[in-house]
């Protein structure tokens, strides 16, 4: 009902696969990307405030509680897009490491949309919040589909692909910061003309329909440059195989690097040895999400999906 206090999970994602295709027009790249929802979450409290403002509440140092954040845009762009006065105080317990490449802004703005949009009373549906999110970042409309899903153009564009079997991971992320721009910089990326990047989209789709296991698909065109640039993801990616994982990869454009275990008791022996084998970095053991794994986590809001 409109007007109650609300608590959802915001998951993270790995990117079990990225291709940079090249340079567009417009400036951005065209990429194909494979997304997977993993049970690594943060936590969000929504209730309604009398007085029409929004507010943000973190705790953890270092995530910012103002516009900055990606929560409190995606609150004011989905309050300017319905015209609506209704307020929100929102608590954030984060738990997805910032700027780790898995995702938790992005999960936390879209979660934000669909939350809000049930608190507020909102009619709207999947691809008007997703037109809204794609607004505030490429990685938003992902997490108003979940599961497994391939992502086009800057990542925006979204297919659903069959969900895989639920496999056991372990995330790592060292404690460094990786630029996204400078990553891209980094690679040699030929510009794409429209017949090209057209002949790409009909490959993507194409491949979409066979949905292969997680080793046999991971490849991330990031993660030789990410590597040269920070050494310290290569020697995360290595600890996780010598911890036993069956392949391990870079997520996105980094820090965070994930590995495939073949149990969840193995996943936990690995994460506890590959949290102590650098300085400051954090290990979490956790597993794939089906869609309606997802879909059922999210609740009462998911229903607007």
């Amino acid at each position: 009902m409109p007007g109650e206090k609300f608590t959802v999970p915001a998951f993270a994602k790995v990117n079990l696969s990225l291709r940079v295709l090249g340079r567009r027009a417009d400036g951005y790249h065209e990429i194909r990307t494979v997304f997977q929802t993993v049970s690594l979450n943060d936590t969000i409290h929504f209730e309604p405030t009398a007085d029409g403002s929004l507010e943000l509440v973190c705790a953890q140092p270092g995530v910012p509680a103002d516009r900055s954040n990606l929560v409190l845009r995606a609150a004011a762009a989905l309050r300017e897009r319905f015209g609506v006065r209704a307020g929100a105080r929102v608590f954030l317990e984060k738990r997805i490491p910032a700027g780790g490449g898995l995702g938790g802004g992005s999960s936390d703005a879209a979660v934000t949309l669909l939350a809000l949009a049930h608190v507020w009373g909102l009619e709207t549906g999947r691809r008007e919040l997703s037109d809204l999110g794609a607004k505030l970042g490429a990685d938003v409309p992902f997490f108003l589909t979940g599961g497994r899903a391939l992502g086009m153009g800057r990542g925006e564009e979204i297919l659903p692909l069959e969900d895989v079997p639920r496999q056991h991971l372990v995330v790592v992320t060292p404690p460094l910061s990786v630029s996204t721009a400078e990553a891209y910089r980094s690679l040699s990326a030929p510009a794409l003309t429209k017949v090209e990047a057209a002949a790409n989209l009909s490959v993507s789709r194409a491949e979409a329909e066979i949905p292969p296991s997680l080793c046999e698909v991971m490849r991330n065109d990031f993660e030789p440059v990410v590597s040269r640039l920070h050494p310290e993801t290569g020697r995360a990616r290595e600890a996780l195989l010598r911890a036993g994982a069956r392949c391990a990869m870079l997520s996105g454009s980094g820090s965070s690097v994930f590995g495939v275990f073949d149990s969840e008791a193995g996943a936990l022996a690995a994460g506890e040895r590959a949290a102590g084998s650098g300085a400051g970095w954090r290990a979490f053991a956790c597993s794939t999400l089906t869609r309606a794994e997802y879909k059922r986590a999210l609740g009462k809001c998911a229903a607007i999906l």
